[in-house]
């Protein structure tokens, strides 16, 4: 392929580093960006833009636009800088496709991936894109499937492996996998491998890989252990950096709603009575939260399931294909579980709770408005969380509007009108028997026209789950959970109560412990009731228990019993207790 023949012009870069030699070289690569505007302009060969003109695909994302004639040109390791979601996939793909030899029987390739699901969604990906080339076969390999059926797909000639690190060293340690004439290594989400505890696992598999290599490494961030690895194993890379301003999708109304923790469910529930055709995505900050939402839901009624890492992979793909065939309304997920859904048509994300890392917000946001479709990111926060939502905005360059948490008569009036129409528009009743009309008719002929609507009202009114009918977003307004302040506290709070006129001084003056000696326990309670009156005469407790007349007698137990005021002065060997009053320790 004759890749100079493009519209941009490709620099004389003379590789001058050795491997290991550092940081990137600050050798520039400007093409003509404003000719790079679609894939045929990009320098991709006629059966990969066939494919992916099959797919949809128009105009590259920036990311795209300045990687893939990079890439195409494989003379260097690449380090791509941008968000989740910015079609970071497509960007090494495509040119990783254009240096595969069909011919060649080995693993040329070897791309990994910190999840499951992600590794699945760029297997699916290089296999469409690859749709119009012959011999070209991915195989996919990651933990929680069936490690002989992996091992049995990899003896079968293939070019391209996706795999999670766990899984890949299993096989590499049978002999199930050949890395050893890998020609190009792919680290996709390299940060979130980092995060997720997978720096032992890299440095071994890229100890397995030969030293002749191009590394093209992508990530949303770039911690200090990446610029360990780039250091160690990258040989002068050219690096990418989209400003994440940019990669924000344009399409996306992003809100926020003031809510108590405790509320947050019912918040969340309300939205979805509102909107019945709300199709989205809630996310929680860990794997209980998760479980504990979806059980919550699940039993007040709603079509909802969790996605986490506890999860089987038969599990989860069961829950995912529920949620692509919409058996399920909701699908509460956490960030890592959440990489590599790839679910056309969301309405909404919720955040449950907002992530600490900006690049999560972005990632967990862009799972809505795709395919130039509108979308809603709901944040449901505390008042203290404002702060947050603030530096989002700022560092996101987006507008975050404050909305309100529907009322019960809201979502009334929205449901009941709703009903009302589908009634109206309701297709296929001149197909209903005459017998079944006749027998209703029968059972329903005493009722009026207005007892029926009452009913058939009631009966949708049930239908709804309300909770509380309280108004969430007053109570989030004045309270959301937290301590009160210290003003509360100082001058008009607990400690002012305890000093002046609270607990202290009616516990001295007028309190417990007054009752306690004169008008109290011992006066008209526990010395009373069993000294005194007791139980009435022949009376026994719900237990049985029937006391003698007038309660204990003085003596107690034995003879002597207890002595009257207490233990005997001095008490077990001489020294013990006192009287009351002149105890010694």
């Amino acid at each position: 392929m004759d890749v100079e023949s493009g519209p941009y012009s490709r620099p004389s870069l003379e590789n001058t580093g050795k491997r290991g030699s550092g940081v990137p070289k600050s050798k520039t690569f400007a093409p003509n960006y404003s000719t790079l505007n679609s894939f045929a302009s990009l320098g991709l060969s006629a059966p990969i833009l066939e494919a992916i003109g099959k797919l949809g695909f128009e105009t590259p994302t920036e990311i795209q636009q300045q990687a893939i004639p990079r890439l195409i040109e494989g003379d260097r390791d690449f380090i791509g800088l941008a968000q989740t979601g910015t079609g970071k996939t497509a960007a090494f793909g495509l040119p990783l496709l254009e240096h595969l030899d069909a011919s060649q029987d080995h693993v040329q390739a070897l791309i990994l991936a910190p999840t499951r699901e992600l590794g699945q969604q760029i297997a699916e990906q290089i296999a469409l894109f690859a749709g119009r080339m012959k011999g070209i076969r991915t195989v996919a390999v990651y933990g929680g499937a069936n490690i002989v059926t992996q091992i049995n797909q990899l003896k079968r000639p293939c070019q391209v492996v996706i795999a999670t690190p766990g899984r890949l060293i299993d096989l590499a340690k049978r002999k199930a996998v050949k890395l050893d004439r890998v020609r190009f290594l792919v680290l996709d989400e390299a940060d979130e491998m980092l995060n997720m505890g997978f720096k032992d696992e890299l440095d071994t598999i890229l100890s397995f890989t030969p030293d002749e290599k191009q590394t093209w490494l992508f990530s949303a961030t770039m911690p200090k252990e990446i610029r360990r690895m780039v250091k160690e194993y990258m040989d002068d890379p050219f690096e990418v950096r989209i400003d994440p301003k940019s990669t924000v999708n344009t399409n996306i109304e992003h809100q926020y709603a003031i809510v108590r923790h405790t509320d947050k469910t019912e918040a969340l529930t309300r939205f979805i009575d509102l909107d019945q055709d709300i199709y989205g995505v809630v996310f929680c900050r860990t794997k209980r939260d998760t479980q504990n939402l979806a059980e919550q839901l699940i039993k007040e009624g709603y079509r909802a399931d969790a996605i986490h890492g506890d999860l089987s992979q038969h599990q989860r793909d069961r829950v995912m294909m529920r949620f692509k065939r919409r058996e399920l309304q909701v699908l509460i997920a956490t960030d890592v579980a959440a990489r590599g859904i790839d679910v056309n048509d969301l309405t909404h994300v919720f955040h449950f709770s907002l992530p600490n890392d900006q690049a999560y917000y972005t990632h967990r946001s862009g799972r809505t408005a795709r395919a130039g479709k509108k979308g809603v990111s709901l944040a449901f926060i505390s008042r203290k969380e404002k702060a947050k939502v603030n530096q989002l905005s700022r560092g996101l360059d987006v507008e975050f509007e404050g909305v309100q948490i529907p009322r019960a008569d809201d979502i009334v009036d929205a449901r009941l009108q709703s009903w009302a129409r589908s009634l109206l528009s309701q297709e296929g009743f001149e197909k209903t028997p005459e017998a079944l009309l006749e027998q209703v008719d029968l059972l329903l002929g005493p009722l009026s026209r207005e007892d029926l609507i009452v009913r058939l009202v009631a009966r949708e009114l049930a239908r709804l789950n309300l909770g509380r009918g309280v108004d969430l977003n007053e109570r989030g307004a004045t309270d959301d959970g937290g301590p009160r302040h210290k003003k509360d506290f100082k001058k008009g709070g607990y400690k002012r109560d305890f000093n002046k006129g609270g607990y202290k001084k009616d516990f001295k003056k007028g309190g417990y412990k007054k009752d306690f000696k004169k008008d109290g326990y011992q006066k008209d309670g526990f010395n009373t009731g069993f000294n005194d009156g007791g139980f009435p005469d022949g009376e026994t407790r719900a237990d049985g228990f029937r006391p003698q007349k007038g309660g204990f007698k003085k003596g107690g137990v034995g003879k002597g019993g207890f002595k009257k005021g207490g233990f005997k002065k001095g008490g077990p060997g001489g020294g013990g207790f006192s009287k009351p009053g002149k105890r010694k320790y």
